[in-house]
């Protein structure tokens, strides 16, 4: 009998701990937003260095790789000059693609002829083309906490 009050008065304390505890206030924990990193592009293979380079980063599978729908979308113009590095700032973690062409005459789009391009292009991760511009999934990147260094191969068809 003794032991049965016992192990019941043990089992009274046990089931009132998570009520004691439940009433002490825990202290708030700050977690940190993750840090914003960079995106370095190596730009490679250009026939040229006329005109400028036109690169867009997106977040948007829907919108890859024409990131003119995507207001999110970070947009590049720089110096027409191979084995150029261009850089993507304050970027946040996430999952990315980036789409960049080579416009030669500097007119500031992307020129065609009888539908392909007349110009050199390319795509993050060297994402092949399949009957037009590969999917967002084939050229996607994972941005975390450390810079990430890519490198694009710009091709031609004309």
């Amino acid at each position: 009998m003794k032991r049965e009050r016992g192990f019941a008065a043990g089992l009274a304390v046990l089931l009132a701990a998570p009520l004691i505890v439940a009433a002490v206030p825990l202290p708030q924990v700050q977690t940190a937003a993750p840090a914003p990193t960079s995106i370095f592009v190596e730009i490679d293979g250009l026939r040229s260095n006329n005109g400028q380079i036109m690169a867009c980063m997106t977040a948007n599978p829907k919108t890859f790789p024409d990131c003119q729908k995507d207001p999110n979308a970070r947009h590049l113009t720089v110096p027409a000059v191979n084995r150029e590095t261009v850089q993507f700032r304050d970027v946040p973690q996430g999952r990315y693609a980036i789409a960049l062409f080579h416009d030669e005459n500097g007119n500031g789009r992307m020129d065609k002829m009888m539908m392909l391009p007349r110009e050199g292009f390319g795509f993050s991760r060297d994402a092949p083309l399949q009957f037009g511009p590969p999917r967002f999934g084939a050229a996607s990147f994972q941005v975390g906490s450390v810079q990430v260094r890519t490198a694009i191969k710009v091709r031609y068809i004309l």
